[in-house]
């Protein structure tokens, strides 16, 4: 099993990495196939139709003005929020795209995005199907499209075919652990902690110097969305009227530190809002860092910040350690499990974030192997359960806190297993063949579909 860091950690925009960046990623790969298609040349209209969780919360996660921007040739890494602005303005006037290679394609956004609120499509509960029609309304070409978690896409094809032998896998990469057991074994064989396993793997594919400066990248448009949100003030768009508090908390604690008035809990606070600035930026379309979701973005980075800003002897030369050995915990669990909300509930978001975060603050903080395994699986277990139901559709409300709640957990991991040797009752293995267990036994109503849950048990709702 292999999943790149740049895999795991991928830079995008808010504020969902199923719901938004993954439309919006099939949607340029529609494209592609449509101009390597000799159907290309007589398509004169596109269509989409968004089955599952894609319906039922793809008005709160702009899934539909994702899909029209990936037609109009945007990627969420590449995406220009002006330039893409006055696009979308001119494609809701004219109702026209012109793609490069293609001839002029009518689509309107408001009629040719199809919410089918349906029975989902057999392969994943995130499902989109994009057509090309002749002028006549006959189908040219189609394309089904799953949505599976983290930014990531795959057609109905590439679902269903099987995952290459690990035989061919170990050839390509030296660590090619499939499991915990098995990264715990060759991290004891080779001597290696799991931050320099996973960096041994990613020299495959790129050079050292090309991984310690994807590294900073990552890192750093992290660092930039979370004072981003802990500097914005406001009402978070969507129309519950949530307003931003990242920003108003940052000034009570920085009021407090310099006082001395504190309470003993002020880094508890301080890691929370980290995680809540991060999310206030992606529950507001900004550009973001999957980690392993848009949903639970703000985690991983929160626990670095507290690592560097509180934790003593915090060296940022380990924040690439921290990045690779997160990745390597997030890897597991998407291989084993999912990361997806509509798959597993918050428990395959928040709790894989949590999960990495810990593993990631152990390797930090000197933790061996054993520990960092322990580390993750104790803030995984303690997330087991967690239904995915966000009001309104919206990655507002309960998922700006949880991630701050998270944030706080994975630490608080980190710690207890730093106290011991490694040695644990319960394998992370297991705990994460339970989290896929629950996610599969859980009712859809609690899987990002806005149906149960806290969803709909407010006042108005």
């Amino acid at each position: 099993m292999f999943l790149s860091v740049f895999e795991v950690f991928k830079i995008g925009v808010g504020p969902s990495s199923s719901h938004t960046m993954g439309p919006m990623t099939a949607a340029v790969r529609f494209l592609d196939l449509l101009r390597r298609s000799p159907e290309g040349r007589s398509a004169a209209r596109l269509r989409a139709r968004l089955h599952g969780s894609l319906a039922f919360t793809g008005k709160g996660h702009a899934t539909d003005r994702a899909v029209a921007l990936g037609l109009l040739g945007w990627t969420p890494e590449g995406l220009d929020p002006a330039a893409a602005e006055r696009q979308m303005a001119r494609l809701a006037r004219e109702k026209l795209l012109r793609p490069a290679g293609l001839p002029p394609l009518a689509f309107d956004p408001e009629a040719d995005v199809v919410f089918d609120y349906g029975p989902p499509l057999p392969g994943h509960a995130n499902g989109l199907v994009l057509e090309a029609l002749d002028r006549r309304g006959r189908r040219l070409l189609a394309e089904t499209y799953y949505s599976i978690g983290g930014g990531f896409v795959v057609t109905a094809a590439e679902k269903a075919a099987p995952a290459p032998p690990l035989s061919e896998m170990a050839a390509a990469r030296p660590y090619p652990f499939a499991s915990a057991a098995e990264m715990l074994r060759m991290a004891k064989t080779s001597g290696l902690s799991i931050a320099g396993m996973k960096r041994a793997n990613e020299t495959a594919e790129r050079s050292p110097e090309e991984i310690a400066a994807g590294l900073r990248r990552i890192w750093s448009v992290m660092e930039a969305c979370m004072e981003r949100g802990l500097a914005q003030e406001g009402v978070l768009p969507g129309g519950l009227g949530i307003k931003r508090r990242a920003a108003k908390i940052r000034v009570q604690l920085e009021r407090e530190k310099h006082s001395n008035r504190g309470q003993p809990h002020l880094a508890a606070e301080w890691l929370a809002v980290y995680a809540m600035a991060v999310n206030e930026e992606n529950a507001a379309g900004g550009q973001v860092v999957t980690a392993p979701t848009n949903g639970a973005a703000g985690v991983v980075p929160a626990v670095i910040r507290y690592y560097l800003d509180h934790c003593v002897g915090a060296d940022p030369a380990k924040v690439g350690d921290f990045l690779l050995t997160a990745a390597a915990i997030g890897g597991l669990i998407k291989h084993n499990a999912s990361i997806s909300g509509a798959e597993a509930g918050c428990q395959g978001e928040v709790g894989s974030a949590a999960a990495m975060a810990a593993a990631g603050l152990c390797e930090a903080l000197g933790g061996a192997p054993e520990q960092v395994e322990n580390a993750a699986e104790i803030a995984l277990e303690h997330h087991l359960g967690m239904t995915c139901d966000p009001v309104g559709g919206l990655v507002q409300a309960p998922c700006i806190e949880r991630n701050g709640v998270g944030a706080v957990k994975a630490v608080t991991a980190a710690a207890l297993a730093l106290r011991g040797d490694g040695s644990h009752f319960m394998p992370l293995d297991y705990c994460i063949r339970a989290m896929r267990e629950t996610g599969e036994e859980t009712s859809v109503k609690f899987k990002e579909t806005s149906l149960g849950g806290l969803a709909v048990n407010l006042p108005g709702c």
